[in-house]
């Protein structure tokens, strides 16, 4: 398989990886925000409501959960965090908003595994 070819399957896997996550969510009663949401600093894969709380959704994919989390680091984390404060700047209580961060791990299989307030700001 040539770098291309893996590079697009990686790429709708990712996509298929997102939304399963999405549809975890919507069936335990969050609301919709945004898909991929670009900052100037970087992306956010999924923003989702529960009631007055805006919830973040980094969303890992990999062969097993273990290495999906070993694909999050420290700089990933904090561009994560500078674009949702982008993001609560639009809201009703500014960087006041009552917000999570969590991260949602998929592994080859697409068993979701969804690790809440993983990131404290």
């Amino acid at each position: 398989m040539s770098r291309t070819e893996r590079g697009r399957t990686g790429y709708h896997a990712g996509i298929e990886a997102e939304r399963s996550v999405a549809r975890d969510y919507l069936r335990r009663g969050y609301t919709f925000a945004a898909h991929r949401f670009r900052g100037c600093g970087g992306e956010i894969d999924l923003v989702l409501r529960s009631g007055s709380q805006v919830v973040f959704v980094e969303v890992k994919q990999s062969r097993s959960h273990a290495r999906a989390a070993e694909r999050l680091g420290p700089h990933q984390m904090a561009r994560l965090i500078e674009t949702a404060r982008e993001f609560v700047a639009n809201e009703p209580h500014g960087q006041d908003t009552d917000m999570r961060f969590d991260v949602a791990l998929v592994d080859g299989v697409g068993r979701v595994r969804v690790i809440e307030n993983a990131l404290d700001p």
